[in-house]
């Protein structure tokens, strides 16, 4: 099963990113209360309304991100089930190379 390493580091990233914009956007929010008038209302309003986009997307992300992490576990669990003594060599060749490069330290 072929895997691209860079997805999931873009993917956190990107959940990073959207976790930083909704803590900024919250201080931004807090820090706009002490206005008056009009205009300080309507930004709040949109405030308001980004942060409910951004907070939207990024539950959307993570249950994405869940239910790939379900499906490999699915595959996986498949393919132990269908070639177990073939995991159990590869389990006992990663075993093996991981003991060598410990003793070698």
């Amino acid at each position: 099963m072929a895997r691209n390493s860079t997805k999931p580091s873009s993917q956190d990233e990107l959940l990073n990113e959207f976790q930083a914009l909704v803590q900024d956007t919250e201080k931004l929010l807090q820090h706009s209360a002490s206005l008056a008038g009009e205009q300080a209302e309507e930004l709040r309003e949109q405030i308001r309304t980004s942060l409910g986009r951004a907070r939207s997307t990024l539950n959307n992300a993570e249950e994405s991100l869940r239910e790939r992490g379900k499906a490999a576990v699915q595959a996986t669990e498949g393919y132990v089930q269908t070639h177990p003594w073939q995991t159990l060599g590869i389990a006992a060749g990663i075993g093996l190379l991981l003991g060598m490069l410990i003793t070698r330290r």
